[in-house]
């Protein structure tokens, strides 16, 4: 039998337009409806109160009905296969429901809302309920709809383009929550390959990688109140003291499963609140195939790893920490993607989110492909992502990872390996376009919500305003402050006189942007060795520089941030595949360096002067930045109220008896912290008694006192 040439591209699964062939058709005066079937036996449609039968026209499954009467939109189907029967609608049937205008919007790259568009949705038209599937795919020949509900099969369910934005759309009709799927596209070389749908918003356990058609959100939120709070915030001027927390390593079930989010929500977050921190940094959390990775190398931007739980599982666990006043952070990645071949790389057989040349579209160090941010549905994709996290799961702010390798078009690459931008430099002027419009969506859809740069250069304005020419962030990681000061602490105490300068730098650019100092899980992996180990000495000198360490962080300018199992002293590197070494608290020094990071989260949370001035000039004074010799630092912090606080390290081993600082205000100096403290697992060497300030003039200061400096140590004095 020779084949019409139309179905022969169905049977063949290469139909541009199965609309224009299956579903129904007007013939003249007859309906003709056409159905490719080819795992059914016998095929009817619904007719009154009974079903009349197709007619089989080719034995590879093509059927065929002819009638008088308009079938309508709606008809019912039922297939027979053996002693198998099933009821359907016919997909053909319905028309497309997908907007002319998100279609505009997506090819400006301002379809800020793409995930109320593409991907799954779950939507009743003309009276029946189903999703209609969509994703972009420009350069496919044609794409398809498969997964459990038709047995893989690409042939039967191909969508329909939309025209020349590249968008394939279909709806298939009582599909259910939870059932499985992915897009099979034929590119134009003829390949068929299987990819998952990048607009997914729940996906498969790993290691396997389908999409699941997403559940209705059901969560019921109670954090009104937070988003009010959060949206009349004066951020510049408040406390900001963050926990990054990885979800799959903090605490594991003794069989070694992962804490779920509302077992975190139990735990994590009332230790997080018991600590002090006003902030937990969730690692990436969106779906990613390797744990090693620790979610850096993501899959799916737009849902919540399976690991962990449902979407509303996550919803859960973000209530809980705003209901317990504590904001929720999380990592974002648009700087680049892996190279899985079922995700995104080659999407429709071509380079659609990278770069086609490598020169531009892979990034050597990590082995991922680089987003191409000067393609409009690209960047549609990545705010769409941005918006769906922050609106969906009520975030309340995008730490934006490897921005420095989003802005040099040479990043880590040499002469030869990158190409200038149209005016000869190396400044990537897409991503930059697009991390200002990502800084100014946030700013204006979300009130109160902050974006922080992971940026290690000296690109300037990287937190100033974009209408100021700045890229619009709210904050920078300070990683020049991170790097000199852990270079400064793991010299020898002894050598520490050489290297003064490292401690005393910063305050040359500590006010050019708004910095959060942090110690972050990039410091304690891949042979760095934990904050412990990094410290010189024995024992007693490891924890004592630990706390000094922490303590010189704590009362330094700028936002805070630790990894977790900084604050319990951990020994080890940290590992993905375990839990923080917990058991550590059985032991007196580390059950005393988390005493001291409580207590100093809380000095810095309630005390005006650590805080509100963190970003301004006006909040830090020097007393001495020059004691090379007795390796010693001494400033103040001014709150907006006019308190303050006079901060004292030493960084050896020697005690520093007699040793005088000048003051701003006469009168009672009470040693309020001191980080020798027993407590904290110290010698108790210091000030308990308090010092009463003399009119002996010094450091330029009209009044000075004389303190009792602990080894290895810093105290905090304040005035009664």
């Amino acid at each position: 039998m020779k084949l019409d040439p139309q179905f022969k591209a169905i049977l063949q699964a290469r139909h541009h337009d199965p609309f224009g062939f299956l579903g129904p058709h007007q013939s003249g005066e007859k309906w003709l409806i056409r159905v490719f079937a080819p795992h059914s036996e016998r095929v009817f449609l619904e007719q009154g109160e009974g079903w009349v039968a197709f007619t089989k026209i080719h034995p590879n499954g093509l059927y065929e009905w002819c009638g008088d009467a308009d079938p309508g939109r709606t008809y019912r189907l039922r297939h027979e296969a053996g002693a198998n029967r099933w009821e359907v609608r016919d997909p053909y049937a319905f028309p497309s429901t997908f907007s002319e205008h998100d279609l505009y919007l997506l090819g400006q790259g301002r379809l800020l809302q793409g995930y109320k568009s593409l991907g799954p949705q779950h939507i009743e038209t003309l009276g029946v309920a189903g999703v209609r599937f969509a994703v972009w795919a420009p350069n496919a020949e044609r794409v398809s709809v498969v997964g459990e509900f038709n047995g893989w099969d690409g042939r039967l369910h191909p969508m329909r383009n939309l025209g020349a934005g590249g968008v394939w759309e279909l709806f298939v009709p009582g599909l259910q929550a939870g059932d499985l799927y992915k897009f099979e596209i034929r590119s134009q070389g003829g390949h068929a390959i299987t990819k998952i749908d990048p607009y997914a918003r729940e996906f498969e356990i790993r290691p396997s990688t389908a999409g699941k058609v997403p559940c209705q959100p059901s969560h019921a939120w109670h954090d009104s109140l937070w988003l009010k709070k959060r949206a009349k915030l004066d951020w510049l001027h408040a406390p900001f003291n963050i926990y990054e927390v990885h979800a799959g390593s903090w605490k594991r079930h003794p069989d070694g499963r992962f804490y779920n989010w509302r077992e975190l929500a139990e735990s994590l977050v009332p230790y997080t609140q018991e600590m002090g921190y006003t902030h937990i940094e969730l690692m990436p959390v969106s779906e990613h195939p390797l744990d090693e990775s620790w979610g850096y190398q993501a899959t799916g931007y737009f849902a919540p790893t399976s690991r962990f739980g449902t979407p509303d599982d996550f919803r859960f666990f973000v209530d809980a920490c705003h209901k317990a006043d504590i904001g929720v952070i999380l990592d974002w990645v648009p700087a680049h993607f892996p190279q899985d071949t079922w995700a995104l790389a080659r999407y429709d057989g071509t380079a659609l989110y990278e770069h086609e040349d490598p020169r531009l579209g892979f990034h050597q160090d990590w082995g991922t492909h680089i987003f191409n941010f000067g393609r409009h549905e690209v960047k549609s994709f990545l705010l769409s992502s941005a918006h769906y996290w922050l609106s969906e799961f009520h975030i309340d702010g995008l730490r934006v990872d490897a921005v420095a390798s989003m802005l040099y078009l040479d990043y880590s690459r040499k002469a030869g390996e990158w190409i200038p931008n149209k005016f000869g430099g190396r400044e990537n002027l897409d991503a930059i376009e697009f991390l200002r419009e990502l800084n100014i969506m946030v700013h204006e859809e979300f009130p109160g919500a902050l974006t922080f740069a992971e940026e290690s250069t000296a690109w300037p304005g990287v937190s100033r305003p974009v209408y100021l020419g700045g890229l619009g962030f709210s904050m920078k990681w300070n990683m020049g402050w991170m790097n000199d000061t852990l270079y400064y602490m793991q010299h020898e105490p002894i050598h520490r006189r050489y290297h003064h300068n490292e401690l005393t730098f910063g305050q040359i650019y500590a006010y050019s942007e708004n910095f959060v100092i942090p110690f972050s899980h990039d410091e304690v992996v891949h042979g760095k060795k934990s904050l412990l180990d990094k410290m010189p000495g024995d024992t007693w000198q490891k924890f004592a520089n630990l706390r000094a360490l922490l303590t010189y962080q704590m009362t330094y300018p700028g936002r805070k941030l630790n990894f977790m199992g900084n604050e319990i002293a951990q020994g080890r590197e940290w590992r993905v595949g375990g839990e923080l070494d917990w058991w550590l608290l059985d032991r007196h020094w580390h059950e005393g360096v988390k005493n001291l990071s409580r207590d100093l989260n809380h000095l810095y949370r309630d005390l005006p002067a650590l805080h509100t001035q963190d970003s301004s000039f006006e909040g830090f004074q020097w007393i001495d930045c020059h004691d090379a010799d007795q390796s010693v630092v001494s400033y103040l912090r001014w709150g907006r109220d006019g308190s303050f606080v006079a901060v004292a390290i030493n960084f050896t081993p020697v005690p520093r008896r007699g040793y005088r600082i000048g003051t701003p205000q006469p009168g009672h100096y009470q040693e309020i912290f001191n980080s020798d403290s027993n407590h904290y697992g110290g010698g108790n060497v210091g000030n308990g008694a308090g010092l009463e300030s003399e009119n002996v003039a010094w450091m330029g200061f009209d009044q000075s006192v004389v303190i009792t400096l602990p080894p290895l140590a810093g105290i905090i004095l304040k005035r009664d």
